[in-house]
């Protein structure tokens, strides 16, 4: 499902070059959910950007859903990362003034999909993230939860290949980050691939595979048993 082969990812710096991934290599299958791990400068962000196709490698292979997706345009990345790869980030990123529901529509308008198919859709997405009682609340009107879990809808409103999620706890307290990596474990379970970007041990233990990033290279690659709650 996706696979990176010598991933190399370089900046030129006027007469220096700073590589920050040096050959990357690994593949994660159609429902696998596997956390990303490193300390800061690890090269984990710059992974997670070129697996969301918001950046390209300066060498290497990216191959996502059996399409090699270096050398793309900026035209193509953006239909890819619109069809393919649903986000969470640390920060919300939602609309303020606009409700829940249209929040989550934002994708299928992109996409150009009818209202009335778009806004179904949207309800459905609420629904599977136990918001459906919400949707017409406003992100004000929201705990830190609730609008990680609007983000979380609006990121499969789209019915994705692959959830990228960034530091998705970041923002929010211990209570709420469990019941976010709770929400996380459920819709693993619905058959949704996961990929999980991380700099907490806690967190991270709640995935079923981990990926260690040090200096630009992956130096561990495990599967996990996950224990299950008591």
């Amino acid at each position: 499902m996706l696979r990176c082969i010598d991933l190399v990812k370089a900046y030129d710096l006027g007469r220096h070059r700073l590589e920050v991934l040096h050959g990357v290599n690994l593949s994660v299958a159609a429902g696998e959910y596997v956390a990303v791990m490193g300390p800061s400068g690890s090269g984990k962000s710059t992974l997670m950007n070129i697996l969301g196709c918001l950046d390209t490698p300066s060498s290497g292979q990216y191959i996502l859903d059996d399409l090699a997706v270096a050398g793309l345009s900026d035209d193509a990345l953006a239909e890819i990362r619109n069809s393919k790869i649903g986000f969470v980030f640390q920060t919300f990123n939602l609309l303020a003034r606009t409700d829940a529901l249209q929040n989550v529509e934002l994708p299928l308008v992109y996409a150009g999909m009818p209202r009335k198919e778009r806004r179904e859709r949207a309800a459905r997405a609420l629904e599977r993230v136990g918001l459906a009682d919400r949707a017409h609340h406003q992100p004000n009107e929201l705990s830190g939860g609730q609008r990680q879990r609007v983000a979380v809808a609006r990121a499969l409103v789209n019915d994705p290949s692959i959830l990228l999620a960034d530091e998705p706890t970041g923002n929010l307290d211990t209570a709420t980050s469990q019941e976010i990596m709770e929400l996380f474990a459920e819709l693993h379970g619905q058959g949704n691939t996961v990929l999980l970007v991380t700099h907490e041990q806690d967190i991270a233990e709640h995935a079923k595979r981990r990926i260690v990033l040090r200096d630009g290279k992956v130096v561990h690659d495990e599967a996990v048993e996950v224990a299950a709650p008591a």
